[in-house]
């Protein structure tokens, strides 16, 4: 072929018309804000190292009228994201509706700002979504602040007999059985990728287009149930949801108060449900409502007779993971936050990186908490850390030099 005979075809046009004259954007991510800036800084500090080099990345935070000034403490150190401040509280859905407008992405994540995220998640879920055009949503292995698996991660749809298991404790007297135990699925490994029917709305990773066909979240649930109703009509869109045995750290209700409005609104949302899918089933709607008082009752006289409070470790051991010149500015801080501190140890990675020493320097010494400096340790490697050592007496905390801040649960 000549020189003369190559046609060069101009198609900046026809890709501005497209893109309205904006730069391609592969992920959008949302997260909605109340009254928890320092998980905020956190969950934003973990986006930022797990999008390094990506520039095709827009980041979203709609603050729901927080009292704590939230936009104003961190709007300044991260000036890359654009901030939505609400007047009022919307509630969680129509919240993320404000940003899914305005997204631009090929992809959307829904994302809680009490969570961590690791470097190489976000990358590895493109990855995914780019080899299966089928998948329409994607969530995550969920752990808490002590390492241990959170069951939201993987669930089915709360059909009248799920939910009937559910409410009735059948689930919980048969655990591993496929028919009374479906809600949450405790028969699925939580090491091995499935397609399940539920994922959760603290991290659902979306492709646009079946979240627009989806049509969004309804807007008539204030908190709960909007991740069932959303993976409920990305199936019906025809796409799937996939649980993957990636790692997020999730501050499991930090910024919710577990009282009477929380059972209320929770199972509300399940009520919500039914109404909308299971219009005939209204004897289940009395037993879902017989429940929520029930259960309102209960909350009730556990907080009363304060069952509810966890009980205080009488003693606590410190080890800290990190670089040497940090180890006298934690020491201090949790020395504060934890007056009945008794022993601190120091693991210096200079001299030893391997995490099996580490659990087995934890189960020897009988250590109840582990204090992470970031970034000396990567969040990926924090989050296996916890992973392979899950403990409800061990709690796992945060510290990052930058901010001074000290990130635990329950703070």
């Amino acid at each position: 072929m000549n020189a003369d005979d190559i046609v060069i075809i101009d198609t900046s046009e026809e890709e501005e018309e497209e893109t309205g004259g904006r730069d391609k954007v592969t992920l959008s991510i949302v997260i909605v804000n109340y009254n928890v800036k320092y998980f905020l800084e956190q969950c934003l500090l973990s986006v930022q190292a797990a999008t390094v080099g990506m520039s095709d990345i827009e980041v979203f935070v709609v603050d729901n009228h927080s009292t704590d000034g939230s936009v104003d403490y961190l709007r300044p150190k991260f000036p890359q994201v654009t901030f939505i401040e609400n007047a009022d509280n919307p509630g969680f859905a129509k919240a993320n509706n404000q940003a899914f407008r305005l997204c631009r992405g090929e992809y959307v994540l829904m994302l809680n700002p009490d969570t961590v995220v690791g470097e190489d998640c976000l990358r590895s879920l493109i990855y995914f979504m780019d080899e299966h055009p089928e998948a329409g949503a994607i969530g995550l292995k969920m752990i808490n602040g002590n390492g241990q698996f959170l069951a939201e991660s993987k669930r089915a749809f709360p059909t009248p007999w799920v939910s009937f298991c559910k409410l009735s404790g059948l689930s919980k007297l048969f655990p591993e059985s496929p028919k009374y135990a479906r809600y949450a699925l405790p028969f699925l490994s939580p090491d091995e990728m499935h397609e399940v029917e539920v994922l959760a709305g603290a991290f659902m990773f979306m492709r646009r287009e079946a979240l627009e066909k989806a049509g969004g979240l309804d807007e008539r649930y204030f908190m709960y149930g909007e991740d069932i109703d959303l993976s409920y009509q990305i199936l019906q869109a025809g796409y799937k949801n996939y649980y993957i045995p990636e790692l997020l750290l999730h501050y499991k209700g930090e910024s919710t108060k577990r009282d009477w409005a929380f059972v209320k609104r929770f199972y509300g949302a399940m009520l919500l449900f039914y109404q909308k899918y299971y219009p005939e089933q209204k004897a289940l709607g009395a037993f879902i409502r017989g429940g929520v008082y029930f259960l309102g009752v209960v909350s009730g006289v556990v907080r009363f007779l304060g069952l509810s409070r966890r009980k205080k470790t009488p003693h606590r051991r410190l080890l800290i993971i990190g670089y040497p010149e940090h180890y006298d500015t934690v020491k201090a801080k949790c020395r504060k936050r934890m007056p009945q501190l008794e022993q601190v140890k120091c693991w210096n990675l200079d001299e030893n990186r391997t995490m099996d020493a580490i659990g087995r320097n934890i189960q020897m010494r009988r250590f109840t908490d582990i204090a992470f400096i970031w970034p000396d340790v990567r969040y990926e490697q924090m989050l296996l850390y916890m992973d392979r050592m899950p403990n409800k007496t061990l709690t796992y905390h945060i510290y990052n030099p930058k901010s001074g801040r000290l990130v635990s649960p329950g703070e």
